[in-house]
């Protein structure tokens, strides 16, 4: 792995205010759309069997303005790892437990015993290295967490505080890839549909909560999420998307266009949804 110069050190890796992060995130947007990358509140709050295609397709212009963005050297942006991480940042550290490294992700580990139901999705990141000419980032480590169907994070929000799934660790492959086995998120209020997660420059780096390369956020399509919405037990995230947009968000209305993850599969049995990671 060569060396990275753009570790988190300098920039936010957690909510530590909107008046904190939000001059931040605007500035580092507007300087990635200087280079032509991306156009495009933090949320209070806690954080069909047809065949689906989401809006980010992994082929066609989605996927190649992300492909050439990462071969040019632009990054993924950063953001805040909002009030929820867990990674001892903002109270409890869930990366130094055993069992957190794990792909299936949809059930508790250690003493708890919960499980997120919810629609099915399996999350793939393919981590690239810029510096390298965007070539896959193999044994790097992705730690990644979602709000549950409810839009409650497991270990801080009413009701879920003994819980600790949707939260987990994966090194990637030879490709680069790091796959989770997860749920649909709901859309909570104030908030797009988005999922978080955190690159590490190792296995043993994500577990002692070090040597992190990024901080930031996926966006899911609103297609795809509408569809999986109109099923049972999403009844508040129908609400909440009608209510808000990627323009509207304010981690993402400056620029997604590295952010948006394709979706495909079915929301009877499942969907996918996969993300270039350009770090």
């Amino acid at each position: 792995m060569s060396d990275h110069d753009h570790h988190d050190g300098d920039l936010p890796d957690h909510d530590r205010g909107l008046s904190h992060d939000l001059p931040r995130l605007l500035s580092r947007r507007r300087a990635l759309a200087i280079l032509g990358v991306g156009a495009g509140g933090l949320a209070l709050a806690a954080c069909g069997a047809d065949e689906v295609t989401g809006s980010g397709a992994t082929t066609g212009p989605a996927a190649a303005a992300t492909s050439s963005a990462a071969a040019s050297g632009a990054e993924i942006p950063a953001e805040t790892g909002g009030p929820f991480p867990a990674d001892g940042s903002n109270g409890v550290n869930v990366l130094t437990e055993s069992g957190v490294v794990r792909r299936d992700i949809t059930r508790s580990f250690g003493a708890a015993a919960g499980v997120a139901g919810g629609v099915p999705l399996t999350v793939t990141l393919k981590v690239v290295d810029v510096q390298d000419g965007a070539a896959p980032l193999a044994g790097a480590a992705v730690y990644l967490w979602q709000c549950d169907r409810d839009g409650n994070y497991s270990l801080y929000s009413p009701g879920v505080t003994d819980q600790n799934y949707l939260r987990g660790v994966q090194e990637t492959g030879t490709d680069g890839a790091a796959t989770f086995t997860s749920i649909y998120p709901a859309a909570y209020p104030g908030r797009w549909p988005h999922i978080h997660f955190e690159v590490y420059e190792s296995l043993a780096a994500a577990t002692a909560a070090a040597g992190k390369l990024r901080t930031t956020q996926l966006a899911l399509p609103e297609d795809v999420s509408r569809q999986v919405y109109a099923t049972s037990g999403y009844e508040q995230s129908v609400r909440n998307l009608a209510r808000t947009s990627l323009g509207s968000d304010l981690v993402f209305r400056d620029g997604y266009s590295l952010q948006l993850a394709t979706v495909t599969g079915s929301v009877g049995s499942g969907l996918t949804a996969t993300l270039t990671v350009p770090v």
